[in-house]
């Protein structure tokens, strides 16, 4: 059943556009008429086949199919380009390997552990953690930090779109009844990534002749398996516990991932040019948050990814509880999940390690084919998120947006945060007032966020203290 799962979650999560929350949801009827234990096999292997999938068509095609591989996609796909896609495939399976094995030998060992630490958190922490993934994200990437803030700003002003959470006021609306639930995070991925990485090609296609890139080496030289084990530990490091956040998912350790690996390299030059670290770390991070999110959901009952909701959904239908009981009325069910997640573990790097140099050959295929495929596949994975034709507007209107911030040297990546997180930090950010009746101090929590605006201040102001040092005089 795991070998089934791993098959067909990694073939719908190649298609550009949909990614392992889609993927999910698209084959869970071949769930229908199973055995419980059965069928949460063949969905955990559905679950990492999308999320592999999901990476791929990050690296070849810039395309991630939801926000979680956005992070994969700045180094791999220019490690793609550079003739090294095999090798960007290569780390991102064994990575994804590596962190699943050991956040899944977590889940076993500290899921209790992470639970209760993960609900003694209160608002002002959470929200203390994402302004953390706010300054690290505008402050690190792109040429300039006027342009990452201004990016980020951009992304926090999408996510306000929708109704207000607290008040149930509509915000940014313009009075169009669609845009009552917001602009969805995969419509919001697919239109600056597929769709301006489209119009962008495009642009350039009239002026030269589009190269054919090379495949590249199959597997991973000695330089590169130095260059990637520290990373694929860290990653993991990162990605459990956050993961296990009931604020969490596997947005927040990527980005995470990301900016340490760029702090710690002995290779900066090669970041923004396709470093090897920049895949290792955030495959590994999404990956182990992955098992990080089953602590939260199975222990907790709290879905906090839109791929664990389908899962929690597909619990309900055969009269299944997640919560805190759940390991002592169904320990056979939850301890033979957790064991497939090892075999599905196995079975996805076995079966695309040697897919990698395969996979590889797609970037071969014509690109106006090419991107006129990505282009239908990005347009029909965008309509099902509400099937509504509005979102291909969106979309085409995101798409616009996304080849300006090309053009004009804007990083993409901090307005995908502010769309994910913006919104959710807004909650923690009142549910901290309300909470102190209005006081400012109130944003300030326990010391875990006392440590966290440490590490937010240290972020800001160091490279201006390093900057006035070497001043002369």
């Amino acid at each position: 059943m795991a070998l089934i799962g791993v098959v067909a979650g990694t073939a719908v999560g190649v298609l550009p556009g949909i990614g392992p929350a889609m993927t999910v949801a698209l084959l869970l009827p071949l769930t229908y008429g199973l055995e419980p234990a059965q069928a949460f096999i063949l969905f955990a292997g559905i679950f990492y086949g999308g999320m592999f999938g999901g990476s791929t068509t990050s690296i070849l095609l810039n395309t991630p199919g939801e926000s979680s591989s956005v992070v994969t996609a700045i180094e791999g796909n220019k490690m793609a380009r550079a003739g090294r896609a095999a090798q960007a495939l290569a780390t991102a399976a064994i990575g994804s390997f590596v962190a699943g094995t050991l956040a899944t030998l977590a889940l076993v060992l500290v899921a209790p552990v992470v639970v209760g630490f993960a609900v003694s958190l209160g608002a002002p922490d959470y929200l203390a953690i994402m302004l953390l993934a706010f300054a690290a994200v505008a402050a690190v990437l792109g040429e300039s930090r006027v342009r990452g803030c201004a990016s980020l700003l951009a992304g926090l002003v999408i996510g306000m779109v929708g109704i207000d959470r607290v008040t149930g006021q509509q915000r940014l609306t313009l009075g169009i009844p669609q845009l009552a639930d917001g602009i969805d995070v995969v419509i919001v991925a697919v239109g600056i990534f597929a769709v301006g990485e489209a119009l962008w090609v495009a642009a350039h296609l009239r002026r030269a002749p589009a190269r054919v890139i090379p495949a590249g080496r199959p597997w991973l030289g000695r330089e590169d398996w130095k260059r990637s084990w520290k990373p694929w530990l860290r990653g993991t490091a990162l990605g459990f516990p956050l993961g296990a956040l009931p604020a969490g998912g596997a947005e927040l350790p990527t980005f995470l991932s990301y900016v340490t690996e760029k702090r710690l390299t002995r290779h900066p030059e090669e970041f923004g040019h396709g470093a090897i670290e920049g895949v290792a770390g955030p495959e590994a991070a999404n990956n182990a948050s992955a098992a990080g999110t089953l602590v939260t959901m199975l222990a907790i009952g709290l879905p906090t990814t839109a791929v664990s909701a389908v899962m929690l959904a597909a619990f309900e239908s055969y009269g299944i509880q997640p919560g805190p009981l759940l390991f002592e009325r169904e320990p056979v069910l939850v301890w033979t999940l957790i064991a497939s997640l090892f075999a599905g573990n196995l079975l996805l790097l076995l079966l695309n390690l040697p897919l990698a140099p395969v996979w590889a050959r797609l970037l071969r295929i014509p690109r106006h084919y090419l991107y006129a495929g990505i282009l239908f596949f990005a347009s029909m994975g965008a309509y099902a998120v509400n099937a509504q034709p509005l979102d291909l507007l969106i979309l085409l209107a995101l798409g616009a947006l996304g080849f300006g911030m090309r053009r004009f040297g804007f990083p993409v990546l901090p307005l995908i945060v502010g769309v994910v997180l913006g919104p959710r930090a807004e909650v923690q950010a009142r549910r901290s007032l309300q909470l102190s009746g209005g006081e400012p101090s109130g944003l300030l929590g326990g010391p875990v966020s006392y440590v966290v605006y440490a590490v937010i201040v240290l972020i800001v102001v160091w490279p201006l203290a390093a900057r006035l040092r070497r001043r002369p005089g």
